[in-house]
């Protein structure tokens, strides 16, 4: 099970974002000031760090330093309620791979998370569901077979679909994991990779076998496995 230290010192934060880790299958523990995220971050097998900025005892920044010059392999995911962009520089300078603002979309935090963790997967990391294979590192797609070609979002489109296989996605969750704006959800954009993507996949073709890609409406989207 993978391993997330949750470095936040408020509890109304620190609780429901360790619950909805735990759900989506991390093992989380919570550290509530500097000095104990530092620690346990050097000291433990963690492969994702999500660290607040205004930790009590010692900065967020000054922890990041350290467990970076000491850890390089964590990934390290910053919470801020810092909105200065200056603020944000200072924060990847120190060594942190992605920064969250602070208040965040749960939806958000769990798709950069998700993006983070993926750098953990084992080499040659693969996905084969209904016909369709994903080779993850060489970002080769082949349907029943025969290579397809996709552009960039549409590739992670599909195997963010891949990844979740028979789960109800919400086009925030998609949006927040594609695309990393939640906000997008008004617009067409979703519709329209999701259209490109049944092409390419055959899932348009008439007499065709059911849909892989299942919309349900005023929901999200499905991918079927077989």
């Amino acid at each position: 099970m993978p391993r997330v230290l949750l470095a936040e010192d408020d509890e109304a934060i620190a609780s429901p974002l360790a619950r909805a880790l735990t759900r989506e299958g991390y093992e989380v523990t919570v550290a509530a000031t500097g000095p104990q995220a530092r620690d346990k971050a050097i000291g433990g097998d963690f492969s994702l760090l999500i660290l607040d900025l205004g930790l009590p005892e010692m900065d967020g920044l000054d922890v990041c330093r350290e467990v970076r010059a000491a850890r390089p392999g964590i990934s390290v995911l910053m919470l801020t309620a810092r909105t200065d962009e200056v603020d944000f520089v200072v924060g990847l300078d120190a060594g942190a791979d992605d920064y969250v603002g602070k208040p965040f979309r749960l939806a958000e935090l769990m798709a950069r998370t998700r993006a983070l963790m993926r750098r953990h997967q084992p080499a040659g990391n693969a996905l084969d569901v209904s016909g369709i294979k994903i080779d993850t590192r060489a970002r080769r797609v082949t349907v029943d077979g025969e290579d397809v070609a996709l552009a960039n979002k549409e590739f992670e489109l599909l195997r963010f679909l891949m990844e979740r296989a028979g789960e109800l996605l919400s086009r925030e969750e998609i949006l927040a994991e594609v695309w990393g704006d939640s906000d997008l959800r008004g617009s067409k954009t979703l519709d329209m990779h999701i259209s490109w993507l049944r092409r390419k996949i055959g899932d348009e073709v008439a007499g065709n076998r059911a849909r892989r890609i299942v919309t349900v409406r005023g929901v999200g989207f499905r991918f079927d496995p077989e």
